[in-house]
C-alpha cells in the first residue's frame, strides 16, 4: 500500500496548536494536568468528528520511521490525542480521569506529564518496531495510559483507584494499583502471545507500561518506597473518622476563599469523602489563592500557608 502525503490539513494545523496551547494554558494557571488532558482530546476528538483529515493527518504510522516519511515523526505526539470512535475515546478518558488524578497529586504535573508522553512514544514505538513499514494508522491515549499505571503501580503500589477490570463482563471497582497493573499485563501478555487479532495496538499497551515503570525509577526514585512505608491509602465515608493528621481546619482556609469560584471549591473540598480526591482538589484550591495583603500567590507545605512578605501565616 503506498502512502501519499500531502501537506497538512489547515483543521489538523489548529488541532495541534489547541494541544500546545491548553498544555500551556494548565502550566500557566495551575489547572490539573489530568483534566487539562481529557478536556483537549475531548475537543480533538469532537474536531476529528467533523473532519477526518484530521486523524489522517495527526495518526502515527509505523512506516513514518522510514527517512523517506520522517517529517511525519511528530505524529508519535499528535497520535496520542486521537481516538477512533466513542467508546474509545471514552474507555480511555474514564480510566485516566480516576488514576491520573489521583498520581498527580502524588508526584505534581511536571513529572506527570513527562510520563505520559514519553511513555506514548514510548508505546507507539514498541509497536512500531515490531511492524516496521506498516501504513496502518496507530491512534489513541491508550499507550500513555499504560505508563501512567505502570508509574503508579511501581511508585505507589498499595494507593487505589478506581478501575474498570474485564472479568467475563467490566467490572467497575476500587481496587490498588498494583493489582490493576498486573491484571492488565496478564491480559495484554496473553493477548499478543496467542496473536489474537483485533483493532487494538497490544504491543503499545506493554511499552507504555514497561517504559511507565523504568521512567518512574528514573524520575520518582525511592520517594514512592518511601511513602509506601509510612502511609496507606484510605476512603473514609464519614469524615468524623478521618485521622486528626489528615483533617483540614477549614476555618483558616475560608479566610483565603474571597471569589465565589474559591467559596465553591472549597466546599466541595469540605464535603468530599474520598481522601485521594479531597486531597487533589485542596492541592489545586492552594494553588489558586493568594495574599489578602499583597495580593501574591501564597506557598504551602505540610499544613501551612505563608506569604513571603510575611503577610499572612497560618496552619490549616
Amino acid at each position: 500500500m503506498d502512502i501519499i502525503v500531502s501537506q497538512i490539513n489547515f483543521v489538523s494545523i489548529i488541532c495541534i496548536c489547541i494541544i500546545l496551547f491548553a498544555i500551556l494554558f494548565a502550566y500557566l494557571k495551575k489547572i490539573m494536568m489530568t483534566y487539562t488532558l481529557i478536556i483537549t482530546n475531548i475537543i480533538i476528538f469532537i474536531i476529528s468528528i467533523i473532519n477526518n483529515n484530521v486523524i489522517y493527518d495527526l495518526g502515527f504510522r509505523p512506516i513514518y520511521l522510514s527517512l523517506e516519511y520522517f517529517p511525519q515523526i511528530y505524529t508519535l505526539f499528535t497520535s496520542m490525542f486521537i481516538h477512533g470512535g466513542f467508546l474509545h475515546i471514552f474507555g480511555n478518558m474514564f480510566v485516566f480521569l480516576f488514576m491520573g488524578m489521583a498520581f498527580e497529586d502524588r508526584i505534581g504535573w511536571k513529572n506527570f506529564l513527562i510520563i505520559y508522553l514519553i511513555t506514548g512514544v514510548c508505546g507507539a514505538l514498541t509497536h512500531s518496531f515490531l511492524n516496521l513499514g506498516s501504513p496502518v494508522t496507530l491512534i489513541g491515549a491508550s499507550g500513555a495510559i499504560f505508563g501512567i499505571l505502570g508509574a503508579f503501580a511501581y511508585s505507589y503500589p498499595r494507593d487505589e483507584v478506581v478501575m474498570p477490570i474485564p472479568v467475563g463482563i467490566m467490572l467497575i471497582t476500587r481496587i490498588k494499583v498494583l493489582y490493576a497493573a498486573i491484571i492488565f499485563a496478564v491480559i495484554e501478555t496473553v493477548i499478543v502471545m496467542f496473536d489474537v487479532q483485533d483493532s487494538t495496538a497490544h504491543f503499545a499497551h506493554l511499552g507504555g507500561l514497561v517504559s511507565g515503570i523504568i521512567l518512574a525509577t528514573l524520575i520518582i526514585g525511592n520517594q514512592g518506597v518511601k511513602t509506601k512505608q509510612s502511609t496507606k491509602t484510605a476512603i473514609y465515608h464519614d469524615l468524623s473518622q478521618v485521622p486528626k493528621s489528615h483533617q483540614i481546619n477549614f476555618s483558616n482556609l475560608r479566610k483565603l476563599a474571597t471569589t465565589n469560584e474559591l467559596k465553591e471549591e472549597l466546599n466541595k473540598i469540605e464535603n468530599e469523602s474520598v481522601m485521594q480526591v479531597r486531597d487533589a482538589w485542596l492541592e489545586h484550591f492552594l494553588d489558586k489563592v493568594v495574599c489578602p495583603k499583597c495580593n501574591k500567590p501564597l506557598n504551602h507545605l505540610n499544613g501551612k500557608i505563608w506569604c513571603e512578605e510575611n503577610h499572612f501565616n497560618i496552619k490549616y
